[in-house]
């Protein structure tokens, strides 16, 4: 095997067919990852809308814990593709296990500090007693599976920044097949005859975790890419740490401001009943289905980009951008016609019951007229990951989340609130947030990949 085994070069060759092929592989391994959440909904919405949402409740949790992975991810990408693209790969080594190390005492010190804070926090945003319990059993399982997920961010990021996406892919085909196996077994007491309800649920999901863990550990042992985890290289670079982090912070503290809109949004919608809470939940989770194309495009943009900054293609960076967007805006215009037309339909796969269904409807309907933007922003983003300078994202993510959280708050307070008010902040908050981006984005790139002057005409 040579040293470089499993990278890829993406700093020739077509631009375009680069984004798409990693974007293919982000994306089914996207869509296994959704697949973990729509399970869970899906069985757990025979057992009643308070056990809906329970679960939907997790999805908070699960942004928090996305928004620290992130960081470590982005910070990840952008140093291992940069080095990737100087075919510098003892840096690559060196980062890889860095960000191993780094990301495992990252998901120690969730797991300690989501455990001890989940009965708070469910205290907070539940509409009645029956869903606080039920949230509390479900993150009881539902959390320990979110921090190992930590343990593999490194791994899965040093691969995305060299462009070999397969083994994660399979890991994750592998998990949440075992998980719809065994969801039903565990929520219901198949065969058992002992039903755990959403605890059963949590622990399909932390079982599968598990699964897949072990998995990558596996192939890592026998030497499957020239990527090798040795723990003599595990002592803390703090100055290494600090550029992970440095790079990558901006991009989580970004989830972490998408995790304070989604706190706001289910604290005002607790008064109007665990229907309104169910609704939104599972049409943000559809959402997100959804939104799947665009992450994976924004991902791999990512990595691209990375590789052709850190080799001083600059061309190449502002084809990117442009190939990328391209691809976001005709599959956000697709999935905006389905919910216009199919709302409820989407819906009522995972509830039945018609107060659940009008509330998430009616959030789908109004909230895709920004899916477009929001695909853009996504790939905006991914771009100043590539570039290595995720602030000015942060910057318009951080406007967007100001001008939705203030005045969504102080009207939830006001006699005659209506939940349709929210969507409507949504949906001309990310707007506002998208014209930010645009402009950031081509500033950003005019001063770090300036394209060279035009040759003046001649005569």
């Amino acid at each position: 095997m040579t040293e470089r085994a499993g990278m890829q070069d993406m700093t020739t060759g077509s631009v375009r067919g680069h984004v798409v092929r990693m974007m293919l592989f982000v994306l089914a391994g996207l869509v296994i990852q959704t697949l973990y959440a729509l399970v869970d909904i899906y069985w757990v919405g025979r057992l009643g809308k308070e056990a809906v949402a329970a679960v939907a409740l997790s999805t908070n949790v699960m942004f928090i814990s996305m928004g620290v992975t992130q960081m470590l991810s982005v910070g990840t990408v952008a140093l291992v593709s940069h080095a990737a693209g100087r075919k510098e790969t003892g840096e690559v080594q060196r980062v890889f296990n860095q960000a191993q190390c780094l990301s495992t005492f990252c998901g120690l010190v969730f797991l300690g500090v989501a455990f001890a804070l989940r009965r708070t926090y469910v205290s907070a945003l539940a509409g009645d007693g029956a869903t606080a319990a039920l949230a509390t059993t479900f993150l009881g399982g539902f959390i320990p599976a979110l921090a190992l997920q930590f343990t593999m961010i490194g791994l899965a990021a040093a691969l995305r920044g060299i462009g070999d996406m397969k083994p994660g892919l399979i890991a994750q085909t592998a998990s949440v097949l075992l998980n719809m196996v065994l969801a039903p077994f565990l929520v219901f007491g198949w065969v058992s005859g002992h039903p755990l309800g959403v605890a059963g649920a949590a622990l399909a999901t932390l079982v599968s975790t598990v699964a897949a863990v072990v998995g990558l550990m596996v192939y890592l042992a026998r030497g499957k890419t020239f990527l090798r985890l040795r723990l003599a290289s595990w002592r803390p670079d703090w100055r290494l740490w600090a550029k992970i982090l440095g790079i990558g912070l901006p991009a989580g503290a970004e989830f972490l401001l998408m995790s304070l809109v989604m706190g706001v949004v289910y604290a005002t919608t607790r008064t109007f009943g665990p229907e309104a809470q169910a609704g939104f939940g599972i049409g943000n989770r559809v959402m997100q289905a959804g939104f799947m194309p665009a992450i994976a495009i924004s991902f791999s943009a990512a990595a691209v980009v990375g590789q052709n900054f850190g080799a001083r293609q600059l061309a190449r960076v502002h084809e990117v951008f442009g190939e990328a967007a391209k691809l976001t805006i005709g599959f956000m215009l697709v999935f905006t016609v389905l919910c216009h037309i199919a709302p409820e339909g989407l819906v009522r796969v995972f509830s039945p019951e018609a107060a659940v269904v009008d509330v998430g409807a009616d959030y789908l309907r109004t909230v895709s007229y920004n899916y477009v933007a929001s695909g853009l922003v996504f790939v905006i983003a991914g771009v100043f990951q590539g570039l290595g300078n995720t602030w000015p994202s942060l910057m318009a993510s951080g406007v967007r989340a100001l001008l939705f959280v203030v005045p969504v708050t102080w009207l939830s307070k006001q006699p005659g609130f209506e939940m349709h008010t929210i969507w409507l902040f949504s949906v001309g908050s990310v707007t506002f947030q998208l014209v930010a981006c645009l402009w950031l984005v081509r500033r950003e790139l005019r001063i770090q990949a300036p394209l060279p002057a035009s040759p003046a005409p001649a005569g």
